[in-house]
């Protein structure tokens, strides 16, 4: 049963307390704390949820139907949000006997842990499944482990014939180098076979470093291409829950970070696992009591060694934060820097970005001194291990137990058995961030779409004759910005949309195109259900102009060719004709090809606006959307585009919003909408007769343009 859940940290007597408040589709009220349930509530017994906010503490209470009171939480400010969406919810209840629960509620503290889970992130990166992602990760390499297992067998030989180095001293020492054991020739063989072993295995090494880096590259460029797919495919709703600046570091920095640790830790993982077992198979068999003394510390490294671990994992954890705060901190003022400057607040922007920086370093700075003191340690207790191999190995030298060669082999082994365990070291920090990168890719990967395809789409000829049949739609359902919305277009009509601000007008349109679903009655195109029809399919037939146009950093020209990239070059310049756009694009230094600057801040805003017009119309819509289209513009540069719009219009069936309620004159129809859905419909003429909402905001509209002075009535 989907349930919305408030975890509160404080008890009915302000002490601190582990406790959660939840209501779900049974429309029950559920307090449970430390395991056990303290009450339960009947949603229909309460006629009003409200948050009292205190000073550092709250509390949250039901007004009951029977005109009592009753405390159902307490806690601390971190929880005063949550608190109010449990609130909202509970009250919607109240007035429509509907339990909305949000499906992707977003639980900030970590059920299981109770730690606060990291911002950006859903899912607590402490009590996730390492495990799972990591079979995961492995599955997505399936396609590159060819390769990479081709890389590894490379790595493999390689490291084996690094180490025939030791060997080929010991024969040496041991065979030919005591007087009258060995000839310069023979040396000069065993010096030239070490010689070999060892350009062989560079050469090797370098195919296998190739081989091995080309796959990691082809696989991040893999999982770089799935998570941008990905993206491109959410709906606008799964967007909205997440910054650019974080979309940008899931695709582009965590599949790189995920390339790194598979390139450098899956790469020398293989190599130190392989050195290590070779040479321990070695070492056994040539002296096992004095392989043991090697071994001797490597019990107390691991012991240390995991105890860092639990440790480091928290810091690195708390060094990401801070990065990613510096990250989110500079892609957003670089984003809005014209605003920065336009309120001239380079130095508040500076000093924030430089708090951030500071934070970042100190944390980097403490993890840097907690490596420093581990290092010492691990040097001395692998230092240890090479006194006692050189101390007990000197001794059997001279009881004539042990062979020179022999101890000269053991201590140059002995750099290759402690080698893993130095790189184990430094493993803690890779997998933390690996892990961190791994767990943000596979959430984008794994989100939903809001808006699904029809598993058996319906593709019509859309001629434009568009039906809201009882729609209700909110960002969150329990928060409905239209209510019940009925009504019909016909083909060739257009309509405009008129309202206060908040009341719906941009969400009305954004449904028309399927950006969102309503969640209660349906629209449908021409008689079809839109979330029938494949979304591609019902966008291509639709043109919209936004109030805040988009350019792309370009020409001119692959702008207005977005909206329809095949289109003949005549069918460019009549689309920029029919716009008003043609005779000022020719006056521009290089016509069509003139470059324009990102979002076209190299034209002006109503030139922006014309080129918007014409990507619209380009591709002949059944279906046009004007979105405050003239809004920001002057009066004169009003009317050319109005000029442009009464053309372009002409037999296309037309939703228009307008907050210059002048600009709808030519609407076939006008709807108006208030916050219970529509107030009113009817003609321009008529809606003013009716002396309603719209005559209240012709005559607000017609007072502010005459300066405040009291404008007299409309003639109808």
């Amino acid at each position: 049963m989907n349930r919305f859940v408030l975890d509160y940290d404080l008890d009915l007597n302000m002490r601190p307390a582990i406790g959660s408040l939840s209501f779900g589709e049974d429309a029950a009220i559920v307090a449970e704390q430390g395991g056990a349930e303290l009450f339960r509530l009947d949603g229909s017994d309460v006629a009003e949820a409200a948050v009292i906010a205190g000073v550092g503490a709250g509390l949250l209470y039901a007004r009951l139907s029977d005109g009592g009171e009753r405390v159902l939480c307490r806690f601390t400010m971190s929880a005063l949000k949550p608190a109010g969406e449990f609130c909202k919810i509970v009250n919607y209840y109240a007035q429509t006997k509907t339990a909305a629960i949000p499906a992707d509620r977003e639980r900030r503290v970590c059920p299981k842990c109770g730690r606060p889970i990291v911002e950006e992130l859903t899912v607590c990166i402490f009590c996730y499944d390492r495990k799972s992602a990591l079979k995961r990760f492995f599955s997505l390499m399936r396609p590159f482990l060819k390769r990479i297992a081709a890389a590894e067998g490379f790595l493999a030989v390689s490291s084996v014939l690094y180490l025939l180095v030791p060997l080929f001293s010991r024969f040496l020492i041991d065979d030919h180098l005591r007087p009258g054991t060995g000839t310069p020739a023979q040396v000069l063989v065993l010096a030239l076979g070490m010689l070999a072993a060892r350009a062989v295995g560079e050469l090797i090494f370098i195919v296998s470093a190739r081989m091995f880096n080309h796959a990691a590259i082809d696989f991040s460029n893999h999982m770089r291409n799935a998570a941008y797919d990905k993206v491109q495919r959410l709906s606008m709703g799964s967007l909205a829950r997440h910054t650019p600046g974080d979309l940008i570091r899931r695709v582009m920095e965590d599949t790189l970070t995920i390339k790194n640790f598979l390139a450098d830790g899956g790469r020398w993982a293989v190599e130190q696992i392989i050195t290590f077992v070779v040479v321990m198979g070695i070492l056994f068999f040539t002296d096992w009591k004095m392989t043991l003394i090697v071994f001797a510390p490597v019990p107390a490294v691991m012991v240390l060694l995991s105890r860092f671990w639990r440790f480091i994992h928290i810091r690195y954890e708390r060094q990401w934060r801070k990065h990613s705060r510096c990250q989110s901190i500079l892609h957003d003022i670089i984003k809005g820097i014209r605003t920065v400057k336009s309120f001239g607040n380079e130095d508040v922007e500076i000093a924030k970005f430089s708090k951030a920086t500071r934070e970042l370093a100190e944390v980097s700075c403490s993890n840097e001194k907690i490596w420093a003191l581990l290092f010492p340690f691990l040097t001395f207790f692998t230092g240890a291990g090479e006194f006692l191999v050189l101390y007990l190995g000197s001794k059997a030298i001279m009881r004539g137990e042990m062979s020179f060669g022999v101890l000269v082999q053991f201590t140059m082994y002995i750099g290759y058995v402690y080698a893993p365990l130095r790189w184990l070291v430094s493993f803690p920090r890779w997998l933390a961030d690996a892990m961190t990168s791994m767990v943000k890719v596979f959430e984008i990967l794994d989100e939903e779409p809001g808006i699904r395809a029809a598993e058996e789409p319906e593709i019509r000829p859309l001629t434009g004759e568009i039906r809201f049949d009882g729609v209700s739609f909110g960002y969150k359902s329990y928060e409905p910005v239209l209510k019940d919305v009925s009504f019909a277009v016909r083909p060739g009509e257009m309509v405009g949309i008129v309202g206060r601000s908040g009341v719906g007008k941009s969400t009305l349109i954004n449904l028309v195109m399927r950006l969102y679903d309503p969640n209660a009655g349906r629209i449908t195109i021409n008689g079809a259900d839109i979330r029938d029809m494949p979304p591609d399919y019902l966008r291509e037939s639709i043109g919209v102009v936004f109030q805040d146009t988009f350019l792309f950093a370009g020409t001119i020209y692959d702008n207005i060719l977005y909206a329809k990239p095949d289109a003949a070059p005549d069918e460019v310049f009549a689309a920029c004709k029919a716009a008003n756009a043609h005779d000022f694009i020719m006056q521009t230094s290089d016509g069509y090809n003139t470059v324009i600057g990102e979002n076209g801040y190299s034209i002006s805003g109503g030139e922006r606006q014309r080129l918007a017009i014409a990507r619209a119309i380009i591709k002949n819509p059944s279906i046009l959307i004007l979105d405050e289209a003239t809004s920001s513009l002057d009066v004169e540069t009003e009317s050319v585009i109005q000029e442009s719009l009464s053309r372009i219009v002409s037999g296309r069936t037309t939703l228009a919003i307008a907050h210059r309620l002048s600009t709808l004159r030519q609407a076939d129809r006008l709807i108006v909408l208030d916050k219970s859905g529509i107030a009113e419909m009817g003609t321009h003429v008529e809606l003013l007769r009716k002396k309603g909402i719209y005559y209240k905001l012709v005559m607000a509209q017609r007072q502010s343009s005459s300066g405040g002075k009291r404008a007299a009535a409309p003639a109808p």
